[in-house]
């Protein structure tokens, strides 16, 4: 990468010559003092028509009203250097803001061409915890504020900050584990959800078993669904049509207004969902039953209360094939399924779980444990677990102080009263 020695940065009214030797550093600090993030790990607020991040960084960025965005953890206090690389045409300038702390600092800069230049802000005095980094243009609107490509970051500070430094930008998903009793066939699944936070492209998921989840999503600013889906047996990730069709679970039947098709890409199955104004800050209950055929069929069944109406529903039910068990490897979880909101923040309750037995009896399920997905391993680590009300609690996102421990175990106190016949 060629940076102009020529480059003339004017940060509130001091001039300042680019440097040469700005290096690509491509992890959480262990290069040095110097970080480099890239611009395609951060967020644009509000939500952008024309203002593109890829892997190319911010794009055709012209508005001045939209403000990019970059979080990370600074675990060491103290100052800061930050500093944008960026690329514009010769003959234009562009004139930006950069915002820490509730401190900011302006600063100007002519493009070289097709070259990277650099644009200094200045040194700024960073407190430990969660940072949010905030660029402004000041610029008219139509003219182009330059081709982000970095943030980079210099000084003691960052010998041990946390960034995200990959290009996907979802909140890790997160995952309760329940305990199952030994011995036991389950014939049924309950559990009560609660969604505290409503960020577009969320799928809060109360009913996981090993063939299939029911929960409810979040899908547009006017559409809410309930989402009932079976996967096929096999194991073809993500185009149903190359699956055999005795491999191919099949519609037994569906609830008034309920839309069914299929799904691929995260395996493939039978998907169903029911377009529901669901409210943020209501329990929601839910729960799924199994019923084998034969030795080799399992009929799957999800329902949801209808709050209004006061009564249970019939999503739909799936005939599955090469299966004829119960309901084992029970689960719940919380997804962030579209990136570009991946730091608005995701926090739900789960509470009340029950399971019935082959024999009608109910077993109250008050233990589970944290996992999360690859996300949560070491680029996003603002997601975790706990109890709360009674309830069990999934939080990502939001770049806010909490981490859990993979495979950490939790216990909710015992409500003791059985949901009832359905």
């Amino acid at each position: 990468m060629k940076i102009s020695g020529a480059a003339i940065c004017f940060v509130i009214g001091i001039a300042i010559t680019a440097k040469n030797d700005v290096k690509a550093y491509g992890g959480n600090g262990s290069f040095g003092t110097e970080l480099r993030v890239p611009a395609f790990t951060a967020y644009l607020d509000p939500n952008p028509d024309g203002a593109h991040v890829g892997a190319a960084g911010i794009t055709e960025w012209k508005d001045p009203s939209l403000k990019v965005i970059w979080f990370g953890e600074i675990k060491t206090p103290g100052k800061m250097d930050c500093s944008l690389a960026l690329r514009l045409p010769s003959d234009e300038e562009t004139r930006l803001r950069m915002m820490i702390t509730g401190k900011s600092r302006e600063a100007r800069i002519k493009g070289d061409g097709t070259n990277t230049i650099v644009l200094g802000f200045g040194s700024f005095d960073i407190p430990d915890g969660y940072q949010r980094i905030v660029l402004e243009s000041l610029n008219e609107k139509g003219k182009s504020a330059g081709q982000i490509e970095a943030l980079i970051l210099a000084g003691p500070v960052v010998s041990n900050a946390h960034f995200n430094m990959k290009i996907r930008r979802n909140a890790a998903s997160v995952h309760l584990s329940y305990t199952e009793p030994k011995d036991t066939n389950i014939e049924a699944f309950y559990c009560e959800m609660t969604g505290l936070e409503d960020p577009l492209w969320t799928y809060y998921m109360a009913c996981g078993w090993q063939r299939g989840y029911l929960g409810m999503q979040v899908n547009s600013p006017t559409e809410r669904r309930i989402i009932f889906s079976v996967w096929d047996s096999g194991n073809e990730p993500a185009d149903r049509r190359k699956v055999a069709q005795e491999d191919c679970v099949q519609l037994v039947a569906k609830g008034e207004g309920v839309v069914s098709g299929d799904f691929g890409n995260e395996g493939t199955g039978g998907h169903s969902h029911l377009v529901y104004p669901w409210k943020t800050g209501e329990r929601q209950r839910f729960y799924v039953t199994a019923k084998p055929v034969d030795a080799t069929h399992t009929v799957y069944s999800g329902f949801y209360f209808q709050p209004e109406q006061k009564k249970w529903i019939m999503v739909s039910s799936w005939r599955a094939p090469k299966d004829g068990s119960w309901l084992r490897g029970l689960y719940s979880f919380s997804e962030n399924f579209g990136g570009s909101n991946g730091h608005l923040r995701r926090k739900a309750l789960y509470g009340n779980q029950w399971i019935r037995s082959s024999e009608g009896k109910w077993i109250e399920v008050t233990e589970a444990s944290f996992s999360h997905d690859d996300t949560g391993k070491a680029d996003r680590l603002d997601r975790y677990m706990g109890v709360e009300k009674g309830q069990f609690f999934l939080s990502q996102g939001g770049f806010v102080t909490g981490f859990t421990k993979y495979g950490e175990n939790f216990t909710r106190a015992p409500n003791r009263v059985p949901p009832g016949d359905f």
